[in-house]
């Protein structure tokens, strides 16, 4: 049997996609139309909400902060949306160095990124930890997002794909189909070059591996990491693979 598309397309996200399909614990893939991750959903049309709809959505879990969904807000048609707000530091930080006086190169910006993911871990794993309380509640189909759908999104979508025990690999090239699928809209910031936004708007391996790292060295391993500060024991994984593996 072929497999559904991973990538929905809709008019108002580029990078909306399906978990789906990937092997996990035992052997067993993850379920198709269950799991979807995506960039913010301010902008869908009336159609992409009837396909919505049609994939049986009824949650959303925003990662945006307060700002970013208060400018661009949203209601799924017949769903209920949960904020679970991280805060964006990237951007600020970096024009705070331009209007310091300092040059702000494609390097800098890769390495605010670092900054930025292990602060995912060490700063905002509560977030993390709610999400995961909702998807062990039942398994209705769900949707979670920030605004690009890509960096807090992205280390959301590895830890779940590792806590049903999705190889390495396969999560990190989950995470960078972001590359080939998000299309950013606006002009960017006047005060940072085109190299730099290029770092800003795009995924590298070494981005989620910072935040891998962070979890290597603060918890001894993924599987630490999920019991203690994600609250996942041996019968919430088991639960959460029931759900959500085939």
């Amino acid at each position: 049997m072929d497999s559904p598309p991973r990538h929905i397309a809709l008019q108002g996200a580029s990078n909306f996609r399906d978990l789906g399909g990937y092997a996990g614990d035992g052997g067993r893939a993850v379920r198709w139309r269950v799991l979807f991750r995506s960039d913010h959903l301010a902008a869908l049309s009336a159609a992409d909400h009837d396909q919505i709809a049609a994939l049986g959505i009824a949650r959303s879990f925003d990662f945006r902060g307060a700002q970013e969904s208060q400018a661009q807000a949203y209601q799924l048609p017949n769903g209920q949306r949960h904020s679970l707000a991280i805060e964006p530091t990237l951007l600020h930080y970096l024009q705070k160095q331009v209007e310091s006086g300092r040059t702000v190169t494609a390097d800098l910006a890769a390495d605010a990124m670092h900054v930025t993911y292990r602060g995912f871990v060490r700063h905002n794993s509560d977030r993390f930890a709610q999400l995961f309380h909702h998807l062990l509640a039942h398994d209705a189909p769900v949707v979670f997002h920030c605004t690009a759908g890509k960096d807090r999104t992205g280390l959301a979508a590895a830890l779940i794909l590792s806590a049903l025990g999705v190889s390495r690999e396969d999560i990190v090239r989950d995470y960078l189909l972001t590359n080939a699928l998000y299309h950013h809209q606006s002009g960017g910031s006047a005060m940072l070059s085109p190299e730099v936004m290029d770092v800003v708007w795009r995924v590298r391996e070494e981005f989620l591996q910072a935040a891998l790292q962070a979890i290597d060295e603060d918890h001894g391993s993924m599987a630490r990491y999920l019991e203690t500060r994600l609250g996942l024991d041996a019968q919430a994984c088991e639960r959460l693979r029931q759900f959500y593996l085939a």
